[in-house]
């Protein structure tokens, strides 16, 4: 939960106790009952449950304290006191947030000093003491129902962080595997050039190939910065722990997810470079792949009147350019997301890599996310 809903969800509580304590305090002064005990710790217990987020293990004792002294005062005084919903709603979420949020023996500690106390004030009703014992049978009941609620949360929680942590394994695997692709691409090739080196080397000794050697050893130097630069920017892709790098993204695995998004919303069409083009660096080849999945993810997703959408990757000077748009008639596209897998991650991923990454409206209608990512694979015909 956020903070601004946080806050929602307080004022919202805070007014519905406030009805209660009105409506309550209205019935028992008509049935010439005293209502100021009840109102008073309505009130008490709504700025409890208020503070209850900041104070997870103050607010439950200060509940349970404000309702077990209402008690008292109620049977020692001989006032026709009992429990009032305001009160008793109070208790509930305070109650259940406790018991969510608090270390186990912490929240079982708590959940048996609630049951103390509203047993206490049940038995103490049950034995006459001017009090009816309903409500605190209500209350006994919701302190239960609220015990019961807050261990179920804990468990949806728990749930949810271990598969979150699950998730984090899988994608730290990922990028293990894609870093050892991206390495053993480049020393695989300055092995090769070493290789060579050592040829020229015998050679230069026969007083022949002193340039060839000279251009080899340039080579290798070349390559083991390119390999350098290359583990940088996936390392560096470690920090977004929100998105996972797949491997093997070469243009036969952009048609496959073309494909599957082809038969499941609007109609999609695939543009490749030539072969000879697709040399990518693996980084490279993920990063593609990655922003072409999440805008025809994002597609799917908010632009569904879009009839066509159009993957093309192209190969330019620079590098690799990536465009992804569609044709949906403009102000039917919902809003995108802004975290997560959305523009954010793709952005961050393919500045990573020294690309730029823009999206947004066309002026025909429709969006497009047009993506570029440097590569140091040369264009055909030229000379490495």
């Amino acid at each position: 939960m956020t903070r601004w809903a946080g806050f929602g969800a307080d004022i919202l509580l805070t007014s519905f106790c406030a009805v209660l304590i009105v409506l309550t305090a209205h019935r028992l002064a008509d049935e010439g009952r005293v209502w100021t005990l009840d109102a008073i710790t309505g009130v008490a217990m709504c700025v409890v449950a208020a503070a209850r987020h900041r104070y997870p293990l103050g607010a439950p004792v200060a509940a349970l304290a404000v309702s077990g002294t209402a008690a008292v005062v109620a049977m020692t005084a001989g006032l026709p006191g009992e429990p009032g919903a305001a009160a008793i709603v109070a208790l509930m979420v305070v109650g259940c947030t406790a018991v969510r949020v608090l270390p186990p023996r912490t929240a079982v500690a708590v959940e048996l000093l609630g049951l103390a106390v509203v047993g206490s004030g049940w038995i103490g009703a049950l034995l006459g003491r001017q009090t009816s014992h309903t409500a605190y049978t209500v209350g006994a009941e919701g302190w239960l129902v609220a015990v019961a609620l807050g261990f179920w949360l804990r468990h949806v929680d728990r749930r949810r962080r271990n598969a979150a942590e699950s998730v984090r394994r899988d994608e730290r695997l990922t990028l293990a595997r894609e870093l050892h692709d991206v390495v053993a691409h480049h020393v695989t090739g300055i092995v090769l050039q070493t290789q060579a080196a050592r040829i020229a080397a015998r050679r230069r000794q026969d007083g022949d190939g002193v340039d060839d050697l000279d251009d080899t050893l340039a080579e290798v130097e070349a390559a083991g910065g390119e390999a350098l630069a290359a583990m940088r920017r996936v390392v560096g892709l470690l920090r977004d722990t929100d998105d996972a790098l797949p491997t093997g993204t070469g243009p036969e695995r952009l048609a496959e997810l073309v494909e599957r998004f082809d038969g499941h919303g609007p109609a999609v069409t695939l543009s490749l470079p030539e072969e000879e083009e697709t040399r990518w660096p693996p980084e490279v080849a993920s990063t593609v792949y990655r922003v072409v999945q999440e805008s025809l993810t994002n597609v799917a997703r908010h632009a569904g009147h879009a009839r066509s959408a159009c993957v093309e990757v192209s190969r330019c000077p620079t590098g690799i350019t990536v465009v992804v748009d569609n044709d949906a008639p403009s102000g039917t596209q919902r809003h995108l997301h802004r975290d997560g897998f959305g523009l954010v991650g793709m952005r961050e991923r393919v500045e990573a890599l020294g690309g730029t990454l823009n999206a947004g409206p066309k002026p025909a209608g429709g969006w497009a996310v047009t993506a570029t990512l440097p590569v140091s694979v040369p264009v055909p015909g030229e000379r490495r």
